[in-house]
């Protein structure tokens, strides 16, 4: 398996919303309560739940908090109901952007995200305006390993792609494909970074210059810190070293 990782273009702002540990626990445990609610809360019998399930305990989210969010979901105890909401827009350089919400009030969302689209030099678009250029993946990240032996599970478990950055392996699979994937590399001995679903562009759009990149990026942060927000995608294809320096 070869080709062209997204994975670097995304690495650096992963590694900044991380450490806002709060809110990263609010966001997770939302994602496993409309999981819950919209596929029922068995876990063996709702992928979409498994993978929210793992994510959140990957984070180091406690179990007793994971239990009580499906059991929202499921109506088994009161709470606030969320609804998935995507928006769609474009970035400063015509770099395409997906933003994913979970909205307890659609209108006061929506007019967040417009806003921050419109003060940070983007602008909103209509539905399906962006959309496709993107394609839903299942993404694991390995930590260390052998890459032979890694590619090996890993295709024998249903995956798409490989790709190395540094000492990690990104494995790329369809989204159905993600825990048979994730389950052989851990049966494996393997050391699992992280393992979600995602949405990967097809095509990119190169930024070489710096301050357009920062323009950019700043963007991206602004929509990414609002609480209603759950992923921000985006199809830019910026330097390491500007996301590294951006993002220190």
């Amino acid at each position: 398996m070869s080709g062209h990782s997204k994975w670097a273009t995304t690495k650096y702002r992963k590694g900044a919303q991380d450490k806002a540990r709060a809110k990263l626990f609010a966001k997770l445990i939302r994602q496993v309560e409309v999981a819950a609610r919209e596929g029922g809360g068995d876990v063996s019998a709702n992928a979409t739940l498994r993978t929210m399930y793992h994510k959140a305990r990957d984070a180091s989210v406690p179990i007793d908090t994971i239990d009580r969010a499906i059991k929202r979901g499921t109506g088994e105890l009161e709470g606030v109901r969320y609804e998935a909401v995507n928006y769609e827009g474009y970035a400063p350089c015509g770099v395409a952007v997906i933003v994913e919400t979970l909205t307890d009030n659609r209108n006061r969302t929506g007019a967040d995200v417009r806003n921050l689209f419109t003060r940070n030099g983007g602008s909103l678009a209509e539905p399906g305006a962006v959309s496709w250029q993107f394609e839903r993946k299942g993404v694991v990240v390995v930590s260390g390993g052998d890459e032979d032996k890694i590619m090996e599970v890993a295709t024998d478990a249903g995956a798409e792609d490989m790709t190395q950055d540094g000492d990690r392996f990104v494995i790329t699979s369809a989204p159905n494909d993600l825990h048979a994937v994730r389950t052989a590399l851990e049966e494996a001995g393997l050391t699992i970074e992280s393992a979600d679903l995602s949405l990967e562009p097809t095509a990119t759009v190169p930024v070489a210059d710096e301050a357009d990149a920062k323009k950019v990026l700043r963007l991206l942060e602004a929509i990414d810190e609002h609480d209603d927000v759950q992923g921000v995608h985006a199809n830019y294809d910026i330097a390491d070293e500007v996301l590294a320096a951006f993002y220190s």
